[in-house]
């Protein structure tokens, strides 16, 4: 008697490739991993509006608030940054939405951000694709998504930095001899496609924000103290030093017509001596001066981190 087998819907694997890493590259990288992990402030960032440009999910009747292909492209890559513990991450999907809440729940206010994220879903699409024998068929159903998503200073309204991303999923049904799986359309691979994508451009998006100086600012200074914004859930600790600056003239370029600030003037050096408050918004430092002066009016001032001691 002939027996027959048969399997179930497998997701197909991700393929990757190892390409062989010379001597020198080597040696580079087994020096860097043996070096002190450089000290990292945490920078704040948000991520905005995060819209749908394809044609997917168009003709669904959805609450002007929210687009499912965008709010899962946004979620996905709050997780992700969220994830890699050198942020600070907050949601402004809807500036306005959030200020109505905080108007009913009785006050309320949004955190200042250095960077704010602002993201599309250019592409997504998904196929079919099947085959038939005599006594045998195979299914296989494919997602595809891009993304493209673009980083805004918050003190300018410019965008410095654009990045695509692109992302596959896939799985495959087989049946023999009426035995099998006859799989309908599996909705995880929606995820799993915009998952890859935003993690395509992940690595980079993270290199441009890190690259970004890391930088606070004055609250007060009250009997010889020096208060900035910032605590241990941005990387500070007790010892650390910092770098008070007075912001440089702004000038318009002749070339672009933009405004450009003229580099700033060291004005005072700061030790962190205690922390204080209980959340992102609270939170701030106490600082001695070990250095300089700080005057009176501390409106054109900002904080640095201090490059010789990091």
């Amino acid at each position: 008697m002939a027996l027959y087998s048969a399997c179930a819907t497998r997701t197909l694997p991700k393929e990757s490739k190892r390409m062989p890493v010379s001597e020198a590259r080597a040696r580079t990288a087994q020096t860097q991993a043996t070096r002190p992990e450089r000290k990292v402030y945490k920078r704040k960032i948000a991520i905005g509006r995060f819209s749908n440009e394809s044609r997917y999910g168009r003709g669904i009747l959805v609450d002007s608030h929210l687009d499912p292909l965008g709010k899962q492209a946004s979620d996905v890559l709050s997780s992700q940054l969220t994830r890699t513990q050198r942020f600070l991450v907050f949601e402004r999907p809807d500036v306005t939405r959030i200020q109505e809440e905080q108007e009913r729940a009785g006050g309320g206010s949004l955190v200042g951000v250095d960077t704010l994220i602002l993201g599309s879903v250019t592409e997504f699409g998904r196929a079919t694709e099947g085959k038939k024998g005599f006594m045998s068929s195979t299914k296989l159903q494919r997602v595809r998504a891009a993304v493209t998503l673009r980083l805004v200073d918050v003190a300018t309204g410019r965008v410095f930095h654009a990045a695509d991303g692109v992302g596959e999923s896939a799985v495959e049904s087989r049946e023999v001899a009426g035995y099998g799986s006859r799989a309908a359309y599996d909705s995880t691979l929606n995820e799993q496609a915009i998952t890859a994508a935003v993690s395509d451009v992940l690595d980079d998006l993270v290199s441009k924000l890190n690259a970004r100086p890391w930088r606070t600012f004055i609250l007060a200074q009250e009997e010889g103290q020096v208060f900035v914004s910032g605590g241990s859930r941005q990387g500070l600790s007790v010892g650390d030093h910092l770098v008070v600056m007075r912001r440089g003239r702004s000038v318009t370029s002749g070339q672009t017509g933009l405004p450009i600030e003229l580099p700033g003037k060291e004005v005072a050096r700061l030790e962190v001596v205690s922390q204080f408050g209980e959340d992102e918004v609270s939170e701030g430092s106490a600082c001695r001066v070990v250095t300089g002066s700080i005057p009176g009016e501390v409106g054109d001032l900002f904080v640095v981190e201090d490059a010789e001691s990091s």
